[in-house]
């Protein structure tokens, strides 16, 4: 672990050497976000609900799911852009070093300029939360908490799943775009207002539901089913089959030549 800090401390200077560059990079991530929020205030200013659900209730959905993703895209980066390191024969030199490639590939990839959307994210929860009506009891926070440990662990597990696959194309695939970003976007609301075709394959494909949908239903006070809280922890169990499938492909991995 206190390599693993040293080498983040190592990206982040790096990163630092262009403040200009970084700065600018930073804010555009938030002003991307940013975007989508306005594109909901504005039509809660003209629809007071949507299938129920206020906009306090809204931003708390949409703040947890945007705030798991963004922590994913710095920290996991290095999955998400696998198919680079394939192609530029990068991964040849990682798997010849005496360490444990998991690790290397996450440290080869760290981007602090999610920050920007990381703190859109903060500032929609700082906001929902007292305007929210809830009553952020001992459990209702564990909740929360869940919540984003689970959707940080889904997401990570979607980006090793593509990594996993580029072992067989070499070029990364944009339709898993639609399970990456697409739940990002799928999850600005819950997920049941798309109807109970998209809630149930969020839920048992890629189990999103299971921490963006089922334990708000018990945050927002609509389910008093303590059960749950814990539905989110589903999600390490949805990456044991995703690492299973990258440590497939790394066996079957044969070298570009790059």
């Amino acid at each position: 672990m206190k390599l693993y800090f040293k080498y983040v401390g190592i990206l982040l200077k790096s990163q630092m050497q262009y403040k200009a560059s970084f700065i600018m990079t930073t804010l555009g991530q938030f002003l991307v976000s940013f975007t989508t929020f306005l594109g909901v205030y504005f039509m809660f200013s003209r629809f007071h609900s949507i299938n129920g659900f206020a906009f306090s209730e809204i931003l708390i959905c949409f703040s947890i799911i945007l705030m798991a993703f963004s922590i994913t895209e710095c920290f996991v980066r290095g999955f998400d852009m696998f198919p680079r390191l394939i192609q530029s024969g990068n991964l040849d030199r990682i798997l010849v070093r005496p360490r444990n490639e998991i690790f290397q590939v996450l440290t080869s990839n760290i981007d602090f300029s999610r920050i920007g959307r990381l703190l859109q994210s903060i500032l929609m929860l700082a906001y929902a939360v007292p305007t929210s009506g809830i009553v952020w009891t001992f459990d209702k926070v564990i909740t929360v908490i869940l919540m984003l440990v689970g959707g940080i662990t889904v997401f990570a597990s979607l980006f090793v799943l593509y990594a996993g696959i580029s072992f067989f194309t070499i070029e990364g695939l944009e339709f898993m775009n639609i399970f990456t970003d697409g739940s990002r976007e799928f999850g600005k609301y819950p997920l049941s207002i798309y109807g109970e075709g998209v809630l149930k394959f969020f839920t048992y494909v890629i189990p999103i539901a299971l921490f963006q949908y089922y334990p708000f239903l018990y945050l927002i006070g609509r389910s008093n089913n303590i059960g749950l809280i814990f539905l989110p922890l589903i999600g390490f169990v949805f990456m044991i089959p995703c690492y299973c499938f990258f440590k497939f492909g790394l066996r079957k991995y044969k070298s570009t030549g790059s």
